[in-house]
């Protein structure tokens, strides 16, 4: 079987800040989907067609993508109509199902059991951070509790489980950072998304951004972070299927801070491989130094690598005491 055959693709629809409860601190989410209305069910059949008359999707292993709002806090009729059209795509074997991204206090069984029936395969919850304090001053309205509950009865139904987190985050630093990606991937999700901080107009955010009171990282700073938090998931055997925001026009004429990059995994990327390089130095001067700071590491060969001049660095950089908190 080709990889062209294997490889997986998202049809994606984006439904605009409906069902949020609340308006956390950083969203603005008709920036971020580029959607200024809802979709109807015709608007979701109309776009799964015009997806599978791409070349980009011949062989795909599709799945429909509800992404933007909180799916299941939806009205439940609306929702409903969205899933029975997607549906028709899955009972004709033209997808492979859908993929819902949602907040973790609405999830419950009465709407795993919807999510079922109409063939969705994957949901994500927007975590965010594990610390209810940051939780809190975001306005996220839901506790780190509620993350762990609802990750743990998508699991028992089936579903495959994806967990979303930020950095950032006002109130937030990079120990809470790694504290929160310890937390979620304890719940062994399948897949990851990690998305830094970015500052967009008409947020509570950028009103605290222009009185001093909160103070953003910009990429570089985010992009050094993120980088041992990749490589955290890897070594976990967690995929991290997207990270930083998409590039697009709405996001970049409505920043005003934050950390925005158009290629942001490459930079980080090109942090962790040039790091992994480095990592041994003269005599395995850094090795000695970082493990008198508390970080366990260890080097060992990759049979994968021709050649003994190139090393693969194996490195748990997480496992380091927080001594900040």
């Amino acid at each position: 079987m080709s990889g062209k055959a294997n490889r997986h693709s998202n049809i994606s629809v984006f439904i605009p800040h409906n069902g949020c409860p609340h308006r956390c601190a950083f969203c603005n989410q008709r920036t971020i989907s580029g959607a200024a209305r809802q979709p109807t069910a015709d608007d979701v059949r109309r776009a799964v067609h015009t997806a599978l008359a791409s070349p980009r999707f011949e062989g795909a292993n599709a799945e429909i993508a509800f992404f933007g709002g909180s799916f299941t806090a939806i009205h439940r009729e609306y929702m409903t109509e969205l899933l029975e059209a997607a549906h028709e795509f899955i009972a004709d074997g033209k997808v492979a199902g859908i993929r819902v991204s949602t907040r973790p206090d609405a999830i419950d069984d009465d709407v795993l059991k919807i999510l079922k029936k109409y063939g969705v395969t994957s949901i994500e919850l927007g975590a965010q951070s594990m610390k209810d304090e940051v939780l809190r001053l975001n306005r996220r309205g839901h506790t780190a509790q509620d993350v762990v509950d609802a990750s743990h009865l998508i699991k028992q139904y089936g579903f495959s489980l994806g967990l979303q987190m930020m950095t950032g985050l006002y109130g937030d630093d990079n120990v809470g950072a790694r504290y929160t990606a310890r937390q979620l991937a304890a719940l062994r999700p399948d897949t990851v998304r990690i998305y830094p901080t970015v500052v967009l107009e008409g947020t509570e955010l950028a009103e605290k951004m222009r009185t001093g009171e909160y103070l953003p990282q910009g990429y570089e700073e985010a992009a050094k972070l993120c980088a041992q938090l990749l490589r955290f998931f890897e070594q976990k055997r967690i995929k991290v299927i997207k990270l930083g925001l998409h590039a697009s026009d709405g996001v970049e004429g409505s920043m005003v801070g934050g950390a925005y990059h158009p290629a942001f995994r490459e930079l980080c990327e090109g942090i962790l491989y040039y790091n992994l390089i480095k990592a041994t130095g003269q005599k395995k001067s850094n090795m000695i130094k970082l493990a008198e700071e508390g970080w366990n590491i260890r080097i060992k060969g990759d049979d994968r690598i021709d050649g003994n001049e190139r090393r693969k660095c194996k490195i748990e950089p997480l496992h380091q005491p927080d001594t900040k908190a």
